[in-house]
């Protein structure tokens, strides 16, 4: 097994990496930029190195600063996480020029995933089926057009390098088209570098439903069951759950083979999410690979049982996954709420500052992956993800009680957060219902706060309540006649006794 690894990100993902790196009795190594030198991931590890300046470009992206540490302080290979340079296709093959292992797939299999239209070709060679949609680049408006007309609106805009939800944008009638490739093709450069864009069928209120997929270099290739991912925020996920209720084990076992052949396809090793949408009448067609352990991962692991960081560390140490297909054996169902550092009523703009107080939510099949603790700032240079509660239940209904009776019980004060946006779409008839969509925040939910009438009278309840038990409530000494010794106050605190009995002790 691997001796000394460093990870190269921040935030939950780097504790989270860290955590497991330790259980393993591996040697932590941090990184932190200036504005992390306090933070969570930098106290727990067993080593810190500074890599540079606040912004991002001068730090966490350093790819050749980042490998020249690693090999500095003798680490043995480099975990990337999620973001970042997790999917950068030179990292891998940099980290094998130094001597260093990449814990994650081979710069080949990034490279053939990290481009959806090379993707999409790749599914079509596994036979699994695609979105009805241009195999090539637009170039220029007049075949864009061409292609939305042959395909029929509504048209979805895809950047060929896209990711995270960026580069992409519904495009319902054809006099919206020219501005939107401008738009989209601007995005699409600023966040990649790379303008390409592609032009696809939209399904309408389409189910966004992922296969989690384990790989090593021995050949063996495993599905862990799926994860609805459907309700999102401009293309971003912000609740995640397993399993889906709309997938039956026929189609589980469809989707995940389809998974299994598209990894496979490439070459694949180590974590990876085959991701596909779903339409109202259960067709699945692929959508893209993300090659990195995924922000969602904790689901699957609180139904499975497996840990997914362990099996990377087994993979990457050239050893063979730790059970087979049939061991796979899911139990109960887990929901994975986001918590970023957001305003949901004032447009989710990001909120910085210092977190003044902080209670994260317990009791039984609670998880919480959290990169913050009380008195720690939030800065305004990284994505505002804070943390991540994670809820096991027996069943469906078991585990949304769960969350709301957790939800309820999560504090940050000091900065905004989507706490409360959490709290609402819990309590959405449709979404207890299993009834949603990825246009499901944006046909439901107001910018508005709610007035939570019944929480108003709750609070003066237990408040009332408290005055009457403080009022009653009184360190007391029972009368002595004169000469003896009055009995301890410490024998006597918290005894009940009626009014009668006890004076004031003043």
């Amino acid at each position: 097994m691997l001796k000394r690894v460093l990870v190269a990100n921040r935030g939950e993902i780097a504790v989270r990496l860290i955590r497991g790196l330790r259980e393993t009795g591996t040697t932590a190594i941090a990184i932190f930029s200036d504005a992390d030198r306090d933070s969570l991931h930098v106290r727990l590890a067993d080593e810190a190195y500074r890599i540079g300046p606040p912004p991002s470009e001068e730090s966490y992206l350093k790819l050749d600063a980042i490998v020249s540490l690693a090999k500095k302080v003798k680490a043995d290979a480099v975990h990337p996480g999620y973001g970042f340079l997790a999917e950068n296709e030179d990292f891998p093959a940099r980290c094998k020029a130094n001597g260093l292992v990449f814990i994650g797939p081979s710069s080949r299999a990034i490279k053939a995933m990290g481009n959806k239209l090379v993707s999409r070709k790749t599914a079509v060679s596994a036979s699994v089926p695609i979105i009805p949609g241009a195999t090539s680049p637009a170039r220029g408006i007049g075949e864009a057009r061409a292609s939305a007309r042959g395909i029929g609106y509504p048209i979805m805009l895809k950047a060929a390098a896209g990711g995270g939800g960026k580069g992409l944008r519904i495009v319902k009638e054809e006099k919206e088209l020219e501005s939107a490739i401008r738009l989209t093709q601007g995005e699409a450069r600023a966040a990649f570098g790379n303008d390409e864009v592609y032009v696809e069928k939209y399904i309408s209120r389409p189910r966004h439903i992922e296969i989690q997929i384990l790989a090593d270099e021995r050949g063996n290739c495993v599905y862990l069951g799926e994860r609805e991912c459907s309700i999102q925020r401009r293309h971003q996920k912000v609740i995640e759950e397993t399993p889906s209720v709309i997938v039956t084990p026929e189609l589980r076992k469809q989707m995940g083979e389809a998974a299994v052949r598209i990894a496979k396809a490439v070459g694949y090793t180590n974590a990876g999410t085959v991701e596909f949408i779903v339409d109202e009448k259960r067709n699945f067609y692929f959508l893209e690979m993300n090659t990195r352990l995924q922000v969602e991962h904790p689901v699957t692991e609180l139904v499975t049982g497996i840990d997914l960081v362990k099996e990377q560390l087994r993979v990457a140490s050239s050893k063979k996954l730790s059970f087979k297909q049939e061991d796979v054996r899911p139990r109960g169902h887990a929901i994975e709420c986001r918590i970023y550092a957001e305003d949901p009523y004032n447009s989710f703009l990001p909120s910085a500052g210092k977190i003044l107080r902080l209670r994260l939510p317990e009791g039984p099949g609670i998880r919480n992956d959290a990169g913050i603790f009380q008195g720690c700032d939030v800065s305004v240079y990284y994505d505002p993800l804070l943390a991540k509660l994670v809820v096991w239940g027996s069943d469906r209904k078991e585990a949304i009680e769960r969350t709301r009776r957790a939800l309820s019980e999560y504090l940050i004060d000091g900065v905004a957060t989507t706490i409360p946006f959490h709290r609402w779409i819990m309590e959405q008839p449709e979404f207890g219902k299993g009834d949603i969509h990825a246009d499901f925040i944006d046909a439901k939910f107001s910018a508005s706060p709610p007035v939570e009438k019944a929480g108003l009278l709750r609070a003066a309840i237990i408040a009332a309540a408290l005055d009457v038990f403080e009022k009653e409530r009184k360190i007391v000494l029972p009368k002595t006649e004169e000469g003896k010794t009055k009995p301890s106050a410490w024998k006597l605190f918290g005894r009940l006794r009626s009014p009668h009995e006890v004076h004031r002790l003043d």
